[in-house]
């Protein structure tokens, strides 16, 4: 009893808890297979490891900030027959951002834009990666919050710790001067050090409206986007509506079953 006393002393002074909550478990597992002290050992340390390693993916998962837990597994890639499917599960291996290198969604409304690019992201949480999540009316918004409280080299610090940053709905809502400033601004700041996830309904011929037509910004931020870029042109028609159909056409058959 005085040693199991001592070893949970032991356990929690060196932070250790999933092993302090299920060594008793895994001994009687090792016992029973007859296992060796190696082993035993091999696998208590590897549960505690796996503890960790999910409370930080879940913690950066959090911070991310993502609207909701959209999955490459949930998407309905039948529903979109013209998308690569294999293109995008090669960038879900995450490369491009090691590579500081940027992806861009385009396509219209309701093609599962958004739904790619939060799985992405989340992707990169679950491989080690700082990763951070707005809309695009949502970042300019916040730069002019930091404007007006005068943060914004506190705010640029917190984007320049991240691994990449998800933009969602880039030119959906046109923005004044100052906006497209501060977007130029971001794409500067993370210009060749953060990835960029950007899903846009514009070709990049139509991005001078964004900026107020202003074609010189347009095209210097362009320059800077496309230096290191995985366009992902996704066509045709609003994946929402096909994947509601399959989904009630497969509840029909349930039901008949």
């Amino acid at each position: 009893m005085n040693e199991h006393h001592l070893l949970r002393g032991h356990l929690k002074t060196l932070r250790l808890p999933t092993m302090l909550s299920e060594y008793l478990e895994v001994s009687r597992q090792c016992l029973a297979e007859e296992s060796t002290y190696p082993e035993f050992l091999e696998r208590l340390t590897e549960r505690e490891w796996l503890a960790r390693q999910n409370k930080s993916i879940n913690r950066r998962l959090r911070q991310a900030g993502f609207p909701g837990p959209k999955e490459l597994a949930d998407f309905d890639f039948l529903s979109v027959p013209r998308l690569n499917k294999k293109r995008v599960l090669d960038l879900a291996k995450c490369a491009f951002v090691k590579e500081r290198s940027n992806v861009v969604l385009l396509g219209a409304p309701g093609v599962g834009k958004t739904h790619l690019a939060i799985a992405l992201g989340r992707e990169a949480c679950r491989k080690g990666f700082r990763v951070k999540f707005f809309t695009g009316s949502g970042l300019v918004n916040t730069y002019l919050e930091a404007r007006e409280q005068k943060t914004i080299l506190r705010l640029e610090a917190q984007i320049a710790k991240c691994d990449a940053v998800v933009i969602d709905e880039l030119g959906y809502i046109p923005m004044d001067k100052v906006g497209a400033e501060h977007l130029f601004g971001f794409f500067s700041l993370c210009y060749e050090r953060t990835s960029l996830v950007i899903t846009t309904n514009l070709p990049f011929a139509d991005w001078p409206r964004i900026f107020g037509g202003d074609e010189r910004l347009a095209g210097a931020l362009i320059d800077r986007l496309t230096h290191r870029i995985n366009l992902l042109e996704i066509l045709g028609d609003s994946y929402r509506f096909h994947s509601s159909l399959r989904k009630k056409k497969d509840g029909a058959i349930k039901d008949n079953d």
